[in-house]
């Protein structure tokens, strides 16, 4: 069998880039079962409530993420929302732990995707932002598109 090259995204946590500022992102591992590997393969799995945790052994933890029943699995299937071991350097996981110690720090998985065959995880150290923020971001993308299209309607007219 052939091995897969390039990415392709099997789920994004679209409400973490609103919801926080992203400072650093870092690409992990995860330690998965055979069939939570077939089914992220059918393309079912949601970061909606995820989250990030380092426990004492200075182990990093994905939390939360939603990797549905494989269909066709047997009586070996696994837990749904179980926690999932992520994989990062030693040196990269005392960086976050130091890092989170820090007021308004969070880790936040931002997506899910295959690389070359591998399930990664793509997680970001972030800082929450406040309501006044989310606002400003908000108006900020609606103005680009205003922009754009009144360029578009100008370079229409002119033709």
């Amino acid at each position: 069998m052939a091995k897969e090259q390039g990415t392709s995204i099997i789920a994004q946590n679209r409400r973490a880039r609103h919801d926080y500022l992203i400072e650093d992102t870092y690409e992990a591992g995860i330690a998965l079962t055979g069939t939570e590997v077939k089914s992220l393969r059918e393309g079912r799995a949601s970061l909606a409530e995820a989250f990030v945790s380092i426990d004492r052994r200075g182990e990093i933890w994905l939390e939360g993420a939603n990797i549905p029943e494989y269909l066709n699995g047997t009586w070996n299937n696994h837990a749904p929302k179980r926690k999932r071991k992520l994989l990062l350097h030693a040196q990269q996981i005392a960086k976050l732990a130091r890092q989170i110690e820090a007021k308004g720090y969070t880790i936040v998985p931002l997506s899910l995707y295959f690389k070359d065959g591998r399930v990664k995880a793509e997680i970001a150290l972030a800082r929450g932002k406040r309501e006044f923020d989310k606002r400003q971001a908000l108006r900020e993308e609606q103005d680009k598109r205003e922009a754009l299209r009144v360029m578009r309607y100008r370079n229409m007219r002119s033709r």
